[in-house]
């Protein structure tokens, strides 16, 4: 029986992220979790002379979130920007996963048109030791500039 050993489950912490905003290369933000989704659209697909209701995929909504370190301010720049202006710049994102420990490599991603959803203004919170803040987004598309590699080794029982 094969199986992922250890050595090869990457670690959530080793990694870096980039946005380009208006042609400048941002390091990103002080990111705390970083999360894409593909969520696909189904419509109902109904036949005569069959009570089975089927889906078809109708389309895709890509999305994405993630938690900062509060204290950035190209994102609330952003939102100032889109209220003087009526324009919301669109920027790319782009992830890296680099756990030098495991055989699986690096995988880079990075997406395009990505346009704010939701970003907060001011964070104030008298609990917390470190003040973060939640940004959603959504994207148009997205390319893997480099894909992880199979584990080098495999277990077996």
């Amino acid at each position: 029986m094969s199986f992922l050993l250890e050595r090869d489950s990457l670690n959530g912490k080793e990694g870096r992220g980039f946005a380009t905003i208006d042609s400048r290369n941002v390091e990103m933000f002080g990111i705390k979790n970083f999360n894409t989704n593909a969520t696909f659209q189904e419509a109902d697909f109904k036949v005569v002379g069959t009570r089975l209701v089927q889906k078809k995929t109708t389309g895709v909504q890509l999305t994405g979130s993630m938690t900062i370190y509060y204290g950035t301010p190209d994102f609330i720049a952003l939102v100032e920007r889109y209220l003087k202006t009526g324009q919301l710049p669109y920027f790319t994102l782009q992830i890296t996963n680099d756990d030098p420990s495991t055989s699986v490599g690096v995988q880079t991603v990075a997406f395009y048109n990505v346009k704010l959803q939701s970003v907060p203004i001011a964070v104030l919170d008298a609990d917390a030791e470190f003040l973060t803040a939640d940004v959603s987004f959504s994207f148009t598309s997205f390319e893997v500039l480099q894909a992880f590699t199979a584990p080098a080794q495999l277990g077996s029982n």
